[in-house]
């Protein structure tokens, strides 16, 4: 049962984290193509020092500093928050969030460009706005050159899920599985379930991703 209650915070840091990196990929890809060299340049540092540095060590860094940070201001807002304590599960998932927008962002960017120019060409000279054109031209394919990509980001977003349990009281599958191996020192058969459990996350994301390309290529050969 505790494996179960595990692998549902898994599923839920896993859908949370995606969610904001897809935010944050959109976001950073618009950034990357902008014509301004200051925007552009924040978005290369961004992806850079996220690519660069390890993601256990990434975690730390934005789950610890990150709740300093807003301690530090709540504090000077008010003395209230002095003990103000910052949740976990948010912290844990805004952090993974933020590491999966860096590639998140390559994966957009690499979709928009692969779109062919003329298209968008083609928005504009039948006077479509910038907001319809996006919403018409470019999402509907760049959907199509991305998902394999934002695939492979949801099946990497399952496993550094598991990154969660170093932080503690997360209660996720790979904890539920540290502590269930501790008490009973059973560590082979509970290490080997919690591995079970992410091998059938990964087999039924694959599938539904490999149902999304079917349908998102129909049409073309």
């Amino acid at each position: 049962m505790r494996f179960v209650e595990g692998l549902v915070v898994t599923v839920e840091v896993s859908v949370a984290a995606y969610c904001i990196s897809l935010i944050l990929g959109l976001i950073g890809a618009g950034a990357k193509l902008s014509n301004s060299k200051v925007v552009r340049g924040i978005a290369d540092l961004y992806t850079t020092l996220v690519r660069a540095l390890p993601e256990l060590l990434l975690l730390l860094l934005i789950y610890f500093s990150g709740a300093d940070a807003i301690k530090f201001i709540l504090s000077l807002i008010s003395e209230d928050f002095e003990d103000f304590e910052i949740n976990t599960f948010a912290a844990a998932v805004a952090a993974l969030g933020f590491i999966g927008g860096a590639y998140m962002t390559e994966v957009m960017r690499g979709a928009i460009l692969s779109i062919p120019n003329s298209q968008i060409e083609a928005a504009k000279a039948c006077g479509m706005s910038r907001f319809l054109t996006l919403r018409r031209v470019i999402l509907p394919q760049m959907l199509r050159y991305a998902l394999p990509g934002m695939g492979n980001l949801w099946l990497s977003a399952t496993k550094d899920s598991s990154l969660i349990s170093v932080l503690g009281n997360t209660q996720d599958l790979l904890f539920m599985g540290y502590r269930a191996s501790a008490v009973t020192k059973h560590y082979g058969f509970f290490y080997s379930v919690a591995a079970i459990l992410f091998l059938a996350i990964t087999i039924i994301s694959m599938i539904v991703i490999k149902m999304l390309e079917a349908r998102v290529n129909r049409g073309y050969r």
